[in-house]
């Protein structure tokens, strides 16, 4: 009997690698799932506290395919190692600060030490010529399996019959006619695979699932690495870049304001490790403080902001609690500052 043959697919949680895995697993091949964590993926951050995404899904879409393709999924946090990736790019980012190129030789890399610490055979990614502008180029895919030390063992089903033979298929793994041609944007090839496939659900995230192609997301992060100095970054710091509305009045600092009342809450459980402002005589969000060297003047500034995002924008002056972080707490009056007084540029 010959071996049974094992593949590792990268599963991002959309419908190209949904594809791919299943086109190889109908070749009789044993696939499981990796899905590499970064801190900067859309799924499951956002989604769950705002009122504007309440009708999405709340789950995990990568758990979710290899629970519709029963298969084992492994996750994997890649954060601290994947900073060099952000911050150190070889080939530059894309049109926002989406690493595409060096993120997915990356992902490919951590595959292939997968694949060689368990015993399986080769990689599966759901890659689709001219399908994403930086990395899924017919001159860029073989610089992923080169730089990621995958090689030949590196097999994308969705558009091999374009590219060179790799290992599985010069070993009789898999059959090169059962894989695909697709190419290009068009969506089509992928929802008619879908269908052949009885596929009826799939997620959709927007720019590969990633905050980096978002262009506010990107702004608001090159303001953190500008107002700090040099590129660094914590995992707080990219959670908290996704919440909230973000606004810079001064140099040595900028106010996070939440937009509704799940934001809000979220917010809150990082009361401690900044300053925190909370209009009392009206309704309004929390507002965290985030800076160095904060003035009192700083402190006057950031309150008038506030009052001007509460429901007491209009009223004559509004009561405000500000916490400071030594855990003393000022009561303040103030007049909100009004909408000409605000600048479009310190809105991130």
């Amino acid at each position: 009997m010959s071996k049974q043959r094992k593949a590792v697919s990268l599963i991002s949680g959309g419908l190209d690698s949904m594809l791919a895995t299943k086109t190889i697993m109908e070749q009789g091949i044993h696939v499981e799932g990796i899905n590499f964590f970064t801190g900067f993926c859309v799924e499951g951050h956002t989604h769950a506290i705002r009122k504007k995404d309440k009708e999405k899904p709340k789950r995990n879409n990568a758990l979710w395919v290899a629970e519709q393709l029963g298969i084992k999924l492994h996750i994997v946090d890649v954060s601290e190692e994947y900073k060099d990736v952000v911050i150190n790019p070889s080939h530059g980012y894309g049109s926002n600060l989406n690493p595409c190129l060096d993120c997915k030789g990356f992902m490919v890399k951590k595959a292939h030490e997968w694949i060689e610490e368990n015993g399986f055979d080769f990689i599966i990614t759901g890659e689709v010529i001219g399908q994403r502008p930086m990395s899924q180029r017919k001159d860029t895919m073989p610089v992923i399996a080169r730089e990621s030390g995958a090689g030949d063992r590196l097999l994308r089903p969705l558009c091999g019959k374009f590219l060179n033979q790799t290992l599985p298929e010069r070993e009789g793994w898999i059959d090169r006619d059962k894989l695909h041609g697709f190419s290009g944007r068009s969506r089509k090839p992928q929802f008619e695979l879908a269908r052949k496939f009885g596929i009826e659900e799939w997620a959709q995230p927007a720019g590969g699932c990633c905050f980096l192609t978002d262009a506010a997301y990107s702004k608001k992060l090159a303001d953190m690495w500008q107002s700090r100095g040099e590129k660094t970054y914590e995992l707080d710091d990219i959670m908290l870049l996704k919440v909230g509305r973000h606004i810079r009045p001064r140099p040595n600092f900028k106010l996070i304001v939440g937009r509704e009342e799940g934001e809000n809450n979220f917010l809150h459980g990082y009361r401690k490790q900044f300053i925190s402002i909370k209009t009392i005589s009206h309704g309004g969000p929390l507002v965290l403080l985030d800076g160095e060297e904060i003035s009192d003047d700083d402190i006057a500034l950031a309150t008038r902001i506030a009052a001007r995002h509460s429901q007491g924008k209009n009223a004559e002056s509004v009561e405000l609690e500000v916490r400071m972080l030594d855990g003393v707490t000022r009561m303040m009056t103030v007049v909100p500052m009004s909408v000409d007084d605000m600048p479009e540029e310190w809105t991130l």
